[in-house]
């Protein structure tokens, strides 16, 4: 059938830009498209519009997307928009061609016809096969760390007969990598990083396999060009024919739409730099610029602009909005991170009284511990929730192994807890050993725990190694507060020194210190005798009682009150969980330095620009309202920190903004934080000193009878010396110089300290 482009309704309501992208001729051209500016409708209609002007059939185009399900949203709309099955298209991930494009040419990629495909999981566990076949230890290799070793230079391209080794351990992991790719080869496996680099390779070589393809493809469309790695370029470079052409037709048309100023993905091997590359590669001439948004009010694209105008490694342009002005942005500054809590959630209570649906209004933060004390005041005034793309708090991974260990210190007989970690981390007691404990335990009618003693061999050894493990840490955590149990339990099972071994660790980590959180914030909130276990009063000082309450309280936590599939929901989410993603309202939590931006990105080369392209993210999610919420502390470690707000509150224009609240200054709050306290902050000096430098000085009295210089007697670090102190009421902390345990800092809420 035969289109008639004015009666096809394609180039209707597209404003110039849109336009002048869509009907642009076969040539190459970058598209940068803002946030909310509407790109997928320019990718869409750009196909659309090639296939009914007859410039291509829809077999000469490919087209690729960053998801599965932005490629199956391309698919549907192509489908409503012009008269041809597009299902049989080329438009896929990235992944997902190369996988067709191998499965096509399987003899030539030197595969079986049926290789089957490793996902994440299955790759690690080949990994742990292979390093167990070669004897290899695993705590020097872990094989979480191999494995991103691994695709981290497939990613780049380098196999691991071209991978650099500077010292013996690198040689050890590049040996071990050669080792996998021969055993991958040996049965018939790939992982994902393996097909984009057996596809790349497959077509770098064989020049009639390429000439095929590139002329094959005369338009290739790519979407979210800003998260490509170093290998996808190539890959398209290739494909395109401006490497090793391999025809004598002109190279492909590439059309690549991307955002520069949304390139948060470096962690994952995201360039940047592919934008400008691309522009100096395809589009020299060819850049056009959507810079009309249809998402936002014009303040908060006035915030947005002003943020990211500070990078300095962009391309450039500026979002606006004929929607108007819209309201200001809201700035909240509360005391500590619970009362940040409370405020956010008090404003949602309003918020959908006032007829706002509760599914849209996001949470965003930066790191996925800071969703619990939000989830806490959430589930405390029943206010139903979803966490998008993650997991609730408790029943995270890291925070359940934790609580498995404390359940088993409260009641050994908890079989279910004994199976979560008696081999977390690794012990070496496989199935067939837990198999032989369970069944002498059903025998004997009698817990996991206590069969443990009919195991004999090596088997019967590392369980009674785990046996003795929990019994130690119920006898060292028996006289501790219930926070410093907790950590004592991180530390001793070795769960932290299991997560410092992955690349993903940090998040883990992070989890693991809120846990502790909670429990000074359970303890904190409960003291004084209003502890209750199934309603009946627990003394506060007996931790067997106050432990067997806070697993309750998890428990509660953890069951199901999150909100159910139909239900209007609260959304909460990190701010990379939030890319693509739009609500009316959107409240940005723990806006402080040190957090957002965080610590850890900011140490890194061209990290604070990333971190501010993720802050730009952030507020081009809200479409009418934005909140923008710090605290001036926030527990860490079961600990008070004092915080600094967000340099990137500071570069937001004024006049945008609203300050909901007035708080104390923290020279008012905190005696000693005043201006040479913050500078001091803010040149980054060790958090030690950080504190020591926001504590009172002097040799004064320090609460509970206590002062500088004095020596104290701890029951868990033994003895030591007070050297600092800081904060006050409840929120007061010494620092403690410990003969054989180090400086510690400690609240003095919980922390049993007597004099010597």
């Amino acid at each position: 059938m035969t289109l008639s482009v004015p009666e096809s309704g394609l180039l209707a309501n597209l404003n110039p830009p849109q336009y002048q992208a869509v009907t642009l001729p076969a040539q190459s051209a970058l598209i940068l498209a803002g946030a909310g500016s509407g790109k997928t409708r320019v990718l869409t209609t750009r196909i659309a519009w090639l296939i009914a002007t007859h410039q291509v059939s829809p077999h000469g185009i490919l087209a690729v997307t960053f998801t599965n399900k932005a490629a199956k949203e391309m698919v549907t709309r192509l489908g409503a928009m012009i008269p041809v099955n597009p299902r049989g298209m080329w438009i896929g991930t990235f992944h997902g061609l190369c996988n067709r494009l191998l499965r096509a040419h399987y003899k030539d990629a030197s595969l079986p016809q049926l290789f089957q495909i490793l996902d994440t999981a299955d790759q690690l566990s080949a990994i742990k096969r292979l390093l167990k076949n070669l004897n290899v230890d695993d705590e020097k290799f872990p094989p979480r760390e191999l494995m991103h070793f691994i695709n981290g230079h497939k990613e780049q391209g380098i196999r691991a007969a071209q991978a650099e080794a500077w010292d013996d351990y690198t040689r050890r992991r590049v040996a071990l990598y050669a080792e996998y790719e021969a055993q991958c080869q040996r049965e018939g496996v790939v992982d994902f990083a393996e097909l984009l680099l057996r596809c790349f390779e497959l077509l770098s070589r064989n020049e009639p396999l390429r000439a095929h393809y590139q002329s094959r493809f005369r338009h290739i469309l790519v979407d979210e060009f800003q998260d490509t790695n170093r290998l996808q370029y190539a890959w398209l470079k290739l494909m395109a024919g401006f490497e090793q052409r391999a025809t004598d037709a002109p190279p492909a048309a590439v059309f690549a739409v991307g955002d520069d100023d949304q390139s948060i993905y470096a962690f994952r091997g995201a360039e940047v730099g592919n934008m400008r590359e691309f522009e100096r590669d395809f589009a020299k001439e060819t850049v056009i610029r959507l810079e009309q948004n249809y998402r936002s009010h014009g303040n908060i694209l006035d915030a947005a602009n002003a943020l990211i105008a500070r990078n300095r490694e962009r391309l450039g342009k500026t979002l606006w909005t004929d929607a108007g002005a819209g309201e200001p942005i809201r700035v909240y500054e509360g005391m500590s991170d619970l009362d940040e809590a409370r405020f956010i959630v008090d404003e949602i209570r309003e918020l959908v009284r006032d007829g706002t649906e509760r599914s849209q209004v996001a949470l965003l933060y930066r790191s996925n511990a800071q969703s619990r004390v939000l989830e806490h005041e959430l589930f405390s005034h029943g206010v139903p929730y979803r966490v998008y793309g993650g997991l609730r708090f408790f029943e995270r991974q890291e925070v359940k192994h934790a609580l498995a260990y404390l359940r088993l210190i409260a009641n050994p007989d908890d079989d279910t807890a004994f199976m979560r970690v008696v081999n977390f981390p690794t012990r070496g007691i496989g199935a067939r050993s837990l198999e032989a404990l369970q069944a002498a335990a059903h025998t004997a009618n009698s817990s996991l725990y206590n069969a443990a003693a009919s195991l004999t061999g090596k088997a019967g050894t590392a369980v009674a190694a785990f046996i003795r493990l929990v019994e130690t840490l119920r006898q060292e955590t028996a006289s501790l507060p219930l926070p410093e149990a907790v950590e004592h339990v991180i530390e001793r099972s070795t769960l932290r020194q299991h997560y410092l071994g992955e690349k993903e660790g940090q998040d883990r980590l992070e989890n693991l210190d809120e846990l502790i959180n909670a429990a000074a914030n359970f303890a904190r909130e409960f003291a004084g005798g209003e502890i209750t276990l199934d309603g009946t009063p627990v003394n506060g000082d007996d931790l067997g009682a106050v432990l067997a309450a806070f697993l309750q309280h998890a428990s509660l936590e953890a069951g199901d009150h999150q909100a159910g599939a139909e239900e209007e929901a609260v959304q909460l989410m990190t701010v990379h969980a939030a890319k693509g993603l739009e609500f009316d309202v959107v409240f940005i939590s723990g806006l402080e330095q040190g957090l957002f931006p965080h610590e850890n990105a900011v140490m890194e080369e061209g990290g604070l620009e990333e971190e501010r392209r993720l802050m730009y993210v952030a507020i081009t999610r809200a479409r009418k309202r934005l909140y923008l919420a710090h605290a001036q502390t926030r527990m860490l470690h079961g600990q008070t920190r004092y915080c600094l707000p967000s340099k990137f509150l500071e570069e937001l224009p004024e006049e945008l903004l609203a300050r909901v609240n007035s708080v104390a200054s923290r020279e008012t709050a905190y005696p000693g934080w005043g201006a040479s306290s913050q500078s001091r902050w803010n040149a980054s000096l060790p958090r030690s000193e950080a504190r020591a430098a926001a504590a009172p000085a002097g040799d004064a009295g320090v609460g509970k009878g206590l002062r500088i210089g004095q020596s104290v007697k701890h029951a868990k670090f033994g003895t030591g010396v007070i050297v600092a102190a800081e904060g006050r009421g409840s929120d007061a902390r010494v620092q403690v110089n410990f003969s054989g345990a180090g400086v510690k800092w400690l609240a003095l809420e919980y922390a049993k300290l007597d004099p010597v």
